[in-house]
């Protein structure tokens, strides 16, 4: 059986925990990482010497990189499914996992800690407003795709969805100004209908570091 090692409050373990429930695989899971801790323990670093979280072992397989996780998984388990078959699709699912990645993500990041993670004397006001309008010039890019498509890897979903999805539902639950992206939304409500995101990825939302590590530790 395939083990992960994360916390659910993450959102690059949500990616991993999202992949296996579209997949039906199952699955353990250790609480590692963030207030839980055991990310630098010695059998942790073995795994990943990083000290990050998602780590997964799927029998002679031990490895860590939350898209890289969710691509092996998809091509062990879930080729034509996750993976696309056709090589167009194949081509635009990994187009937008990797914007995701290098585009959407740091601005979400940098939003994040410093409008909830980090104590008010240790945010960064400017970089928060700079990284709001890159996370807004990134919808927009992602809006228009979307207009023409219905999924990110155009007619099916994908496992871009899945790490576009998690780190939209993390951003939307930041506070605020978001843009008007009509077909953004409506791909969200569509990633609403699916089981594995709401048991994954739609976790409450935190607005402060005390509220965040209450959260943490209520979801294990």
């Amino acid at each position: 059986m395939i083990t992960v090692w994360g916390r659910r409050s993450s959102a690059n373990v949500q990616k991993v925990l999202w992949t296996l429930a579209e997949l039906e695989l199952p699955f353990n899971r250790e609480s590692v990482g963030g207030s839980f801790g055991g990310n630098h323990d010695a059998d942790f670093l073995r795994m990943n010497p990083n000290a990050l979280v998602p780590v997964i072992r799927d029998g002679d397989v031990t490895m860590f990189e939350s898209n890289a996780i969710v691509r092996y998984l998809s091509a062990r388990y879930g080729d034509g499914l996750l993976r696309p078959s056709d090589h167009r699709a194949l081509a635009l699912a990994e187009q937008w996992m990797e914007w995701q990645q290098s585009t959407f993500m740091p601005a979400v990041v940098t939003l994040f800690f410093n409008r909830v993670r980090l104590a008010d004397d240790k945010r960064d006001a400017a970089a928060a407003a700079q990284a709001e309008r890159n996370a807004i010039a990134a919808l927009k890019i992602a809006d228009d795709h979307l207009s023409r498509h219905d999924w990110f890897a155009g007619p099916a979903f994908s496992f871009a969805e899945i790490v576009m999805g998690c780190m939209f539902h993390r951003y939307m639950g930041i506070d605020g100004t978001k843009p008007d992206v009509p077909h953004v939304m409506e791909w969200y409500e569509a990633l609403k209908e699916r089981e594995g995101f709401r048991q994954w990825v739609m976790v409450p939302v935190a607005h402060n570091p005390a509220e965040w590590t209450r959260i943490e530790r209520e979801l294990g």
